[in-house]
């Protein structure tokens, strides 16, 4: 459905991309979508063909460079190489930056690592309309809740073992003090519960996915950026 596209970085570096367009591509509003920690792999492609199928134009950056890995040692590699700050003014605003160029509107959403990389955008792309985190948060010291200034949505997992469900309520009386809009939605489920690869015995521990709560969460974000990016 997708291919591959390059765009610049603001500081004028090109990263490549994996780009989905809908049928009606002309004037659809447009999402950059953030990877987990494996990488730009089939899975995240297909959640960029699903917001396609749904009328948005979706573009994944490669963050890492055209590495992928199914070996959860590795993908924490490749993650600890990442440079978060890097990565969120630089290649997510970029990608931002292309899309503005044919979308009025241009929303950000991410899972995991790429939630976390969602949280941090928000508060470093001015370009942002919107934006949908899946059970990822950086450290809190991390965020600047007053440089946000669009709507944010969030699903998590109150038995996630990555990101302690105590620590997004902390998440979110932050982003409500400082006035954000927040519409944050809780599971009984596990970490990666939208990730349809996170099943049977090649998963790593403590994920699990879970088709009907990755149901509930897909309508409500996909109700939620059709109410914010139009």
């Amino acid at each position: 459905m997708g291919n591959m596209v390059s765009f610049n970085r603001p500081d004028g570096q090109r990263v490549q991309g994996y780009l989905a367009e809908p049928a009606q591509a002309a004037g659809a509003p447009a999402i950059v979508v953030i990877q987990e920690w494996w990488g730009l792999n089939g899975q995240i492609r297909g959640v960029a063909d699903r917001l396609a199928l749904a009328g948005y134009v979706a573009l994944v950056p490669d963050l890492y460079r055209g590495k992928l890995t199914v070996e959860a040692e590795e993908a924490h590699h490749l993650m600890s190489g990442l440079d978060f700050g890097d990565a969120a003014s630089q290649d997510i605003r970029g990608a931002v930056q292309y899309l503005k160029t044919r979308s009025t509107k241009v929303g950000v959403t991410g899972f995991c690592m790429g939630g976390a990389l969602t949280l941090l955008a928000l508060s470093n792309v001015p370009e942002l309309d919107a934006g949908v985190v899946w059970y990822g948060c950086p450290p809190l010291e991390y965020i600047d809740a007053s440089k946000i200034k669009v709507p944010v949505q969030g699903h998590f997992g109150t038995q996630d073992q990555f990101f302690a469900i105590a620590t997004i309520d902390e998440l979110e009386t932050t982003l409500k003090a400082a006035g954000v809009a927040t519409d944050f939605h809780r599971y009984l489920a596990h970490h990666a519960f939208a990730n349809e690869t996170a099943v049977g015995p090649g998963r790593i521990p403590a994920t699990q996915y879970d088709p009907v709560w990755a149901q509930q969460a897909w309508d409500r974000a996909l109700r939620f950026f059709g109410r914010t990016l139009g």
